[in-house]
């Protein structure tokens, strides 16, 4: 499976936490991102954290995963993914991304806002 790892765009402040929309740069930057994504070929699948911020990336009518909510794991992420398809998109949040790809890859990895990393992942 090629997987895209994104990492939501930037969001507001505020509270509650898992309500803070994307900033206007956020809405914009995920725009970019979807067509950055698309360009590459049609993804089968994306799956998001339930949280808005990361909802609102989605690079297209993203299916929500829980296993992506803040604190997710290699394992949870392989979960929320698996059966979805060959090309599939899961956005989520620092520092779990850096910490997923580091468990599935051994690569160090930084994610800025709205960043995305690709990784082959066996499933």
């Amino acid at each position: 499976m090629l997987l895209y790892l994104v990492r939501h765009a930037e969001a507001a402040p505020g509270n509650p936490d898992e309500l803070r929309p994307l900033t206007e740069a956020g809405k914009r930057a995920a725009r970019e991102l979807g067509s950055r994504i698309a360009a590459a070929g049609a993804l089968d699948a994306v799956v998001t954290s339930p949280l808005l911020r990361a909802c609102e990336t989605g690079v297209e009518t993203p299916a929500v995963a829980v296993e992506l909510a803040p604190g997710a794991t290699a394992e949870a992420l392989v979960s929320a993914v698996a059966g979805r398809g060959q090309r599939v998109a899961a956005v989520g949040h620092m520092p779990d991304l850096t910490v997923i790809v580091r468990a599935l890859t051994g690569a160090e990895i930084a994610f800025a806002p709205g960043d995305v990393h690709e990784i082959e992942l066996a499933v």
